[in-house]
This record gives structure tokens, C-alpha cells and sequence, in this order.
């Protein structure tokens, strides 16, 4: 039995409803850059927070997917640019599609010990010297289009407060 109309007009408006949650005047498709060496800028973000005793925040996800947008977007609100700017130090990394095996970027991950990732984004919170504090969680923003800012600017709080 084929679904009908109405069926399959429900299971759009579904997958479209955590697209309303992004910021709509915000231009984070440009976020994931493919063409960017993530090594040298994850690097230099450790260097960074080594420096101004701040956290490490990877973003890893991709311009297609719609939780990697609807978290940069939020990211890049001027509430989370302050929360950012005073205990992270940010690094958005493109890693493709993880789940189709055409992921790129992923040693990022492997390296800190979040291995097995089957989709975007990936979020790892790690101190200037490498340790990962969220190992648990960063899989989990998969679904970061239906979580809520003030969600996520409470856990993102809630590291900057282990920094």
C-alpha cells in the first residue's frame, strides 16, 4: 500500500518543523567550510585556550544537514557569541556524511576517542590540554533543529563553568 497525500504531507511538515527553530537572518550555511584544514585550525584553537584558559567547542557537521545549521545558527546569535567569547574557543570542522561513509575530518573525533558516528553534527567540549568533557554527548546533537536555544545555551553554560 502506497502512502497518500496526506501522509506524506504530514511526514514533510514534520521534517520541516525543526527548521523553524533556526534563526532565519542568519547566514550559518557557510559555518562547515570543505575546503578549510581542520587539523591546523583545531591546532590552533587548542593553542588558543591554552593561552586564555578557555575551553575547546569542535562543531563538527555539514552545510547540508539541517541540525548542523540550526546549530550554527544558534551559535552565532550575539547571546551565544558572548557565552562563546568569553570560554571557548570555536572551530566548526565539515565532515561530509559520516553515515554514508564519505565522512572527512573524522580523525578530529577518533582522536578524542568519539568513534562510530553515523550523523551530524558532533559536538566535543575538551579543556586546553585535550580532555574531552563530554564523550557521553557528543553524538547526541543530532537533533540539535528541535532542541531549544535556552537548552542548549544551558549546556553549553554548564561546560564554560568547568573551564
Amino acid at each position: 500500500m502506497k502512502p497518500g497525500p496526506l501522509l506524506a504531507a504530514a511526514l514533510l511538515a514534520l521534517s520541516l518543523a525543526g527548521c523553524a527553530t533556526i534563526p532565519a537572518d542568519h547566514p550559518e550555511a557557510r559555518s562547515y567550510d570543505a575546503s578549510a584544514d581542520a587539523d591546523t585550525e583545531v591546532r590552533a584553537a587548542f593553542d588558543r585556550a591554552a593561552e586564555r584558559g578557555t575551553l575547546v567547542l569542535i562543531a563538527m557537521g555539514a552545510n547540508w544537514c539541517h541540525d548542523s545549521r540550526a546549530l550554527a545558527g544558534w551559535l552565532e546569535t550575539p547571546r551565544f557569541q558572548a557565552l562563546i567569547a568569553e570560554n571557548f574557543e570555536l572551530v566548526y570542522v565539515d565532515v561530509d556524511r559520516p553515515q554514508e561513509e564519505r565522512g572527512r575530518n573524522m580523525q578530529i573525533a577518533w582522536q578524542r576517542g568519539v568513534t562510530e558516528i553515523e550523523g551530524t553534527p558532533v559536538l566535543l567540549v575538551a579543556r586546553a590540554d585535550g580532555t574531552l568533557l563530554n564523550r557521553d554527548t557528543a553524538k547526541s546533537w543530532r537533533n540539535a533543529a528541535s532542541r531549544s536555544g535556552d537548552a542548549i545555551y544551558a549546556e553549553l553554560s554548564a561546560f564554560a563553568a568547568q573551564k
